[in-house]
């Protein structure tokens, strides 16, 4: 199904066999928060006006999935679902007035889409987009408001999640939420640009604006966290600080581009008052991805009075509010948030893929480990147990 580089022979797709027709495949569902996933057969309709249904072939699990899989946010519960969000894979169908790709096209599904015809979308100082942003409460599509998935059994519907939901064998997804990649490039590596690797390097690179020769801290060095610190590095910044809990994360950071680690825990003053010593004062950026609102405080009172920027990528389930004074805003350090790094996913997605391919961003050290599919739970348990960066997963 696919070479050694990850690239797909195409040898076994035929898309004129299932085109137009219900598909019964392989997914993970799951039932309830916490709940074991289920490997079970699925039914997947055609793609509807404005959508594609893709074949996956690799599917990764980030932090996000993790989140959703426990329910941490009640508000955000809905089962039977299908989660996932990071991926790769081949477009089997288009649905009615889809003309920016066609079936066999190389692509990976993004979670944050790009409709290109919306307020949000003309304008080039952000990446949200009103149709297909990402929106953690949307469980159907958007034209009619059903789902594409339903158990096989008794044909009750199985809900979306984050505009993917990858963990299937096949998934419809909207148009704008699909971008198509040169065929040429591995998709076993592309899967990573659907979430976290575009989302750290984008914050160094769209979001902070990283200069030469300057300094950055990282608080959290999960995938996100080393992309950030990739993308550091690759804007020549002299000294990036990593900050984690799990020592066992410094070894793979400083082959990502970390020069200096901290471990909170091996400390007797705050992280700030350490990083100020280390750093002239502070750093020029700071990036928090923990999601955990003691270290956006710790992030932010590490950059330098002036100028500082924190730039805050964690997700944040609990109902407590941001822990700064407004005062100390006035003493010239800043904050932002940034969704999948800034990237307009459409139109500038291929370019960094692009990139990628000629080295500019090293993706080889991000997958530490590999699965078939059917061992999702075990992939689940290695990223709770801090023993994985991005496990991939062969559909």
């Amino acid at each position: 199904m696919e070479n050694s580089e990850g690239k797909p022979t195409n040898t076994w797709f035929n898309s004129s066999e299932t085109a137009r027709k219900v598909i019964t495949c392989r997914a993970a569902v799951v039932y309830g928060p916490g709940e074991p996933f289920v490997v079970e057969q699925v039914r997947v309709d055609p793609p509807q006006k404005m959508e594609v249904r893709i074949k996956i072939l690799f599917t990764s699990i980030c932090h996000t999935d993790l989140s959703a899989w426990q329910g941490e946010n009640e508000a955000q519960r809905a089962y039977p679902r299908i989660l996932g969000h990071e991926a790769s894979g081949i477009v089997e169908s288009v649905g009615e007035g889809v003309r920016d790709m066609k079936e066999g096209d190389h692509v990976v599904p993004i979670f944050n889409g790009e409709c290109g015809d919306c307020i949000y979308c003309k304008r080039e100082k952000t990446n949200m987009c009103e149709r297909s942003g990402v929106n953690p409460f949307k469980t159907v599509m958007v034209s009619d408001g059903k789902s594409r998935f339903s158990t096989l059994k008794d044909g009750k519907p199985i809900f979306h999640f984050l505009n993917t939901s990858t963990f299937s064998e096949y998934t419809v997804l909207e148009s704008a939420c699909v971008v198509k990649v040169d065929p040429a490039a591995p998709l076993k590596k592309m899967t990573l640009l659907s979430c976290g690797v575009s989302t750290g390097v984008g914050a160094a690179w769209n979001t902070a604006d990283v200069k030469a020769g300057s300094s950055v801290a990282v608080f959290g060095l999960g995938a996100v966290g080393l992309a950030v610190a990739e993308g550091a590095r690759s804007r020549g910044a002299s000294k990036i600080i990593g900050v984690d809990v799990n020592p066992n994360k410094f070894i793979k950071g400083r082959a990502m581009g970390i020069t200096d680690t901290i471990n909170p825990r091996d400390q007797e003053k705050p992280v700030h008052e350490i990083i100020r010593e280390m750093a002239g004062g502070g750093v020029d950026y700071s990036f928090e991805c923990a999601g955990n609102l003691d270290v956006i405080r710790e992030a932010f009172l590490s950059s330098h009075e002036g100028w500082g920027l924190t730039v805050v990528l964690g997700i944040h389930p609990t109902p407590r509010m941001l822990p700064l004074h407004p005062m100390e805003l006035f003493a010239g350090r800043s904050i932002i948030a940034s969704v999948f790094g800034g990237f307009k996913g459409k139109t500038q997605l291929p370019h960094f893929a692009q990139q990628c391919m000629k080295g500019v961003v090293n993706l080889d050290e991000f997958i530490t480990r590999e699965l078939p599919f059917e061992k999702i739970n075990d992939a689940f348990q290695l990223l709770v147990d801090g023993r994985s960066l991005r496990c991939l997963l062969h559909l």
